[in-house]
């Protein structure tokens, strides 16, 4: 072994890979001897290295595992390296100084770096001149953090990392590597014990399943062209969405999912076509395992890399806005898995979950939650959520399982949860998180929505954080949704004894700003499908869904329904297989898609079905009492100037004739939608389109109509002029 200044215990620990400050040992140094360069490349026979005037500079082993050391004159060089017969130049890795900033330091300490995707992960450019990526990672317990891949034959000795101890995070810039590059990073946990591969919280691009590296992305090439956003209340506009899950949507040859591009000419045009002003993708960030649907993400600044690379997804956002479709995606704050190659103590210690598996571990999912009480990890997840809606553009998150979020017992039995500093079971740090969310992202992202699954009566969910509220632009009604939906699962005769399900809804409807869906939830676990819930023969069955569906459209609330829905797919929802397109060859399916695309239309086309959906002055029972006959009427009213819509719903498969309504208008009425029309499958029958209004008084209107009832079906009439 040659002469060196460096201690013995250094030169074990970079041949063992245990060094936690290599960059103190690397590289150029300057000793009582003179200026040296130090390096270790394992499997090098030889190396030396490269003056500025073209001179070699041998340099000595010092260790058999391959660190070089030697006398250098100032100056640049480079590394000229023998692998055995092979030789490379290269530049020497730890001659590079620190990159990150000292304002992007002072914001990772704080947790307030919202351009957290621009500050970690892996970013291809140019230092001193030089082309490369510079890489970064937040592992604070860490001893030693190394980047690997193909590049450096997986050798964790080979590139550690510099840690910047005043916020915990690892860099390094690794020269002429490039866009395409797969790596992962190595770690060892405080007790110096090696970890299992983690791939990159904070990486842009992820292998396809079931791999589970990540990959340098062109991150300067991805970002979708900004969407000008409609001024005013997004509640006084139409939204009717419809929820996709990308890889089983529609397949191609072999059964095999769409790339983003092909899903794009497909989904678009169909979208499109069948009125929806959205569409929601279940969640598309990178998830190890198809069969969570995407509910279980470890990549959340990734899409999921079995559909193509993350700048065709930015493409196929930009083409839904060509389309004049929004684009909202499923968002996961809430849990994530435990595989090894993730986040689950990723630096050998709970760094983005809780310790505590009282707080920390998700009985129902077998997932770790997020310690979003600890500002590096909601720091984390903002900066997730910004990602989305700043560089690909999207118009909305929808926030998953809220409802876990907010309560510390959820889902738990006495003595497996921890009470809060109150002693109470509200999950301050998680409604907090929320709001802060919240408010971020009105003030970086004015116009984009935060949509909320949250099944329980938690109050203020949609109001504003500023009000004590979540800050949420929208809460999915899933009460609503079980309150309908069991009442259509009964069987006619006994509806009138569940008549409060189809109006209870109306009770508690504008305590929130609501969206009506009828999600991916409802078609799998053995629910089966929407038309198999039906009850009766397949005519009453179809009838039945129609109704339901009109029903939905009309009554105040945004609209969601998952994909299938509207073809009336038979068989229960299958992620590997794609929807029974061949069903709409047979007539009754064909038409209950014309209905929805009609349905869709005519809320768009009519203020009174949209523009007060969240003010109490856009809605009126007519009748809501009738439960033996299962009829329901109701005034949905716009803004002043506009016309109101007659609804009117007949849950049995009897016919009323002459049923009277009373109506606020006299004069001629038009019938603009009925689910009986025999275009939809049904047997036509109802008002032959237009109806006269009578001077009799009815309902406390001094005018009224006497209306055909067709049975199972929903009708929507109004004022003609």
């Amino acid at each position: 072994m040659a002469e060196t200044t460096l201690p013995p215990e250094a030169i074990h620990a970079l041949a063992e890979g245990r060094h936690g400050d290599p960059f103190a040992a690397l590289g150029p140094h300057d000793t009582p001897a003179g200026r040296v360069v130090r390096t270790m490349l394992p499997g090098a026979t030889a190396v030396s290295a490269v003056a500025e005037d073209g001179t070699l500079h041998p340099l000595t082993p010092l260790h058999a595992t391959g660190l070089f050391e030697g006398p250098v004159p100032a100056g640049n060089y480079r590394l000229h390296i023998d692998w055995g017969g092979v030789v490379q130049e290269a530049e020497d890795i730890y001659a590079f100084g620190p990159l990150l900033g000292e304002l992007d330091i002072h914001l990772l300490k704080e947790g307030t770096h919202q351009d957290i995707a621009r500050c970690l992960g892996a970013h291809p450019m140019e230092v001193e001149g030089v082309p490369g990526v510079r890489f970064a990672v937040w592992a604070p317990n860490a001893k030693r953090v190394s980047v690997v891949g193909d590049f450096n034959s997986w050798d964790g000795r080979r590139n550690p990392m510099r840690l910047r101890q005043e916020c915990g995070v690892w860099e390094i810039f690794i020269p002429r590597l490039g866009v395409g590059a797969v790596y992962k990073f190595e770690l060892l946990d405080p007790n110096g014990s090696i970890l299992p591969l983690k791939a990159d919280p904070v990486a842009w691009q992820a292998e396809p399943a079931p791999a589970t590296g990540s990959i340098v992305a062109d991150t300067a090439a991805i970002r979708a062209a900004p969407r000008e956003i409609p001024p005013g209340d997004p509640a006084t506009r139409p939204m009717a969405v419809y929820e996709v899950h990308a890889g089983s949507w529609m397949r191609g040859e072999g059964n095999a999912p769409l790339s983003w591009e092909e899903l794009g000419d497909k989904l678009i045009p169909y979208v499109r076509e069948m009125g929806f002003t959205h569409v929601e993708f279940l969640p598309v960030m990178a998830h190890p395992f198809g069969g969570s649907w995407g509910y279980q993400p470890l990549g959340q600044f990734a899409p999921q890399g079995d559909f193509g690379p993350p700048e065709h997804f930015a493409r196929l956002v930009e083409r839904f806005h060509e389309a004049g479709i929004g684009v909202i995606l499923d968002w996961v704050p809430a849990h994530f898995p435990t595989d090894t190659h993730g986040l689950a103590r990723f630096d050998g210690t709970a760094l983005y979950e809780h310790a505590d598996p009282r707080e920390g571990f998700h009985q129902d999912w077998n997932t770790l939650i997020y310690n979003l009480g600890r500002r590096e990890v909601r720091n984390f997840m903002i900066g997730s959520a910004l990602h989305w809606l700043e560089h690909y553009g999207v118009d909305a998150l929808r926030v998953d399982a809220v409802a876990s979020m907010l309560y510390r017992d959820y889902s738990r039995k006495h003595g497996e949860w921890v009470p809060n500093i109150h002693g109470g079971r509200e999950n301050l740090e998680n409604i907090s998180f929320l709001q802060e969310l919240s408010n971020v992202v009105a003030e970086r992202c004015p116009g984009k929505l935060l949509i909320a699954e949250e099944s329980t009566a938690f109050p203020g969910v949609t109001r504003k954080a500023s009000e004590g509220g979540l800050g949420f632009d929208f809460k999915w009604n899933m009460g609503w949704m079980h309150d309908t939906l069991h009442y259509m699962e009964r069987d006619p005769i006994y509806r009138q004894y569940q008549h409060g399900s189809m109006t209870f809804g109306m009770v508690y409807a504008y305590s929130e700003r609501f969206m009506l869906p009828l999600s991916h939830d409802e078609v799998v676990h053995g629910k089966g499908s929407l038309i198999g819930k039906m009850p009766g023969d397949e005519w009453q069955k179809f009838a039945n869904l129609r109704a339901y569906l009109a029903f939905m459209w009309t009554h105040p609330g945004k609209k969601l329904l998952f994909m299938g829905g509207e073809i009336a797919q038979v068989r229960e929802w299958n992620h590997d297989r794609s929807l029974d397109w061949h069903l709409l060859d047979d007539p009754r399916h064909a038409g209950l898609q014309r209905l929805l695309r009609d349905l869709n239309r005519l809320y768009a086309t009519l203020p009174a079905l949209h523009a007060l959906d969240c003010d109490p002055a856009g809605f009126r029972w007519v009748v809501m009492d009738d439960a033996v006959n299962s009829v329901l009427a109701f005034l949905r009213l716009g803004p002043e100037g506009s016309a109101p819509a007659l609804v009117v719903c007949n849950l049995t498969p009897v016919n009323r004739t002459a049923y009277r309504l009373g109506v606020p208008l006299d004069g001629a009425w038009r019938e603009v939608f009925n689910s009986d029309a025999a275009i939809y499958g049904g047997a036509n029958g109802g008002n032959g389109g237009r109806v006269q209004a009578q001077a009799i008084a009815s309902h406390d209107f001094e005018a009224s109509l006497a209306l055909e009832l067709p049975g199972l079906s929903t009708l929507v009439l109004t004022p003609e002029g």
